[in-house]
């Protein structure tokens, strides 16, 4: 049996629905799909889309086109192309929480996440500043945010901070501890057995020897040795404008950026429609979608699905992986 994932469409009144009713009309070799959502929403962007979707009981295959599992997560009101409700945010969350707890739990083998709309979460009381800080909280665990696409793997020390609080939320023990975080999951779950990770500096020109900044001396470059001696392949720190070109990236299974945007406006410009979130360090693997609600195209059959497309792809492959991991060391199959 192929690992069975969950499927969070996200904001209902974006452009996540209309995703999901693409991918089901892919056949899929390596996968089953258990929504968590809206029906009535998901049939709507079905309408809009012309194109059939027929969902399914939970422990109902997917035999055809347009065939759908779902967990009923039933918003409060309609839902309507592009106008955000905040009486549907408590859906939204509840809808992730249900689908990591049965990531948690076993019953399912990975979590496939669609865009959410922060600030309709907020506004309908539920504080929210991302996904990943959720499911981090929900799991109990230190988490790592990556984005990736074909050319570069991208994760990130901070992540939703202001600017001016990144220095002082970079410590030793927090760039220890991505680092093993990333470490780990490229081994374990990319099936890199020696992973080199490039560590991006804070400051311009990596600190210029201390006259632009000393965090590269004090904080980056001591754990960088320490880790390094202890067999982790790392390299830097590096001044971030020249750490992306081409042939450097070729010696690089991932880039470390020390905070959101040092490192991803590379990475979305060397292949936005094609990159994925991934949550690194929870107990099973988590892939979202690399960009937004797009409220402006819901509806119109105008979203490109490659994101949810690739979400899912590499999902089921890591899901397969950690799966066969644990038949290996004989602790069950993985769901």
């Amino acid at each position: 049996m192929k690992p069975r994932l969950a499927l969070v469409p996200g904001e209902p009144a974006g452009i996540g629905p209309e995703l999901c009713v693409r991918l089901a009309q892919q056949p899929r070799d390596d996968c089953r799909l258990l929504a968590f959502g809206d029906p009535d929403t998901l049939l709507a962007a079905a309408g809009a889309l012309k194109l059939p979707l027929r969902l399914l009981d939970e422990e109902e295959t997917a035999t055809a086109p347009g065939d759908l599992a779902i967990r009923v997560v039933a918003n409060a009101v309609s839902s309507l192309f592009g106008q955000t409700d905040p009486r549907n945010a408590a859906a939204v969350i509840e809808a992730l929480n249900q689908a990591s707890d049965a990531c948690l739990h076993g019953e399912l083998a990975g979590l496939v996440t669609g865009p959410v709309h922060k600030a309709a979460i907020n506004a309908g009381g539920i504080p929210y500043t991302g996904t990943t800080e959720l499911l981090a909280q929900r799991a109990g665990r230190d988490v790592v945010m990556m984005l990736a696409n074909d050319i570069v793997r991208v994760a990130l020390v901070t992540t939703h901070l202001p600017l001016r609080e990144v220095p002082n939320a970079l410590t030793a023990d927090s760039l220890a501890r991505v680092l093993h975080i990333i470490h780990a999951a490229l081994r374990d779950d990319f099936g890199i057995d020696a992973p080199s990770i490039a560590v991006l500096g804070l400051n311009p020109h990596a600190g210029e020897a201390g006259h632009l900044g000393r965090e590269e001396i004090d904080v980056i470059a001591p754990v960088l040795q320490r880790l390094s001696a202890e067999g982790m392949r790392l390299i830097g720190p590096l001044p971030a404008d020249t750490a992306f070109l081409p042939q450097k990236l070729k010696g690089f299974d991932a880039v470390l950026a020390m905070y959101h945007d040092q490192g991803l406006p590379v990475l979305k410009y060397s292949g936005f429609e094609q990159a994925v979130n991934l949550t690194l360090g929870l107990p099973y693997p988590r892939v979202a979608v690399d960009h937004g609600t797009a409220l402006e195209l819901a509806g119109k059959g105008e979203a490109d699905p490659s994101s949810l497309f690739a979400a899912v792809r590499i999902c089921a492959a890591m899901a397969e992986r950690r799966i066969a991991q644990k038949r290996e060391r004989g602790t069950g199959n993985g769901e």
